[in-house]
C-alpha cells in the first residue's frame, strides 16, 4: 500500500518534467514555440551603430530570441544556439557582421 501510495505521490513530478512550458524555445516544446535565428536579413544592418533600438530592429529581422554584442577584440564561447544572434562591433561601435549561433 504504501509503495502504491509513493509511485502516486510521484507522477505528477515525472510528468512536470516530461513537458516544457508554453513559449519555451527547448526540445519537447512545441515547434511553433522555438526561436530559431535566421541569418537572411542580417546582411542589411552592417555599418550602423549599436543601439537598443538596432537590436529590437535584428531580433525582429531575425526570428531569435537574445542578441549578443561582440566588441572589437572581445573574446566570445564557440558554443552554438539556435536562438542567438551575434552582432560583431568595429572600433567606432558599428556592426561589422551579424550572424546566428
Amino acid at each position: 500500500m504504501t509503495r502504491l501510495l509513493l509511485v502516486a505521490a510521484t507522477l505528477p513530478l515525472i510528468a512536470a518534467c516530461a513537458t516544457a512550458q508554453p513559449g519555451s524555445p527547448y526540445p519537447g516544446g512545441n515547434s511553433a514555440d522555438r526561436y530559431v535565428c535566421s541569418g537572411t536579413m542580417l546582411a542589411q544592418f552592417k555599418g550602423r551603430p549599436a543601439s537598443a533600438e538596432l537590436a529590437n530592429e535584428i531580433i525582429r529581422s531575425s526570428g531569435s530570441k537574445t542578441l549578443q554584442w561582440v566588441a572589437k577584440g572581445m573574446m566570445v564561447t564557440m558554443d552554438y544556439r539556435d536562438d542567438r544572434v551575434r552582432v560583431w562591433l568595429d572600433g567606432q561601435n558599428r556592426v561589422e557582421r551579424a550572424n546566428c549561433g
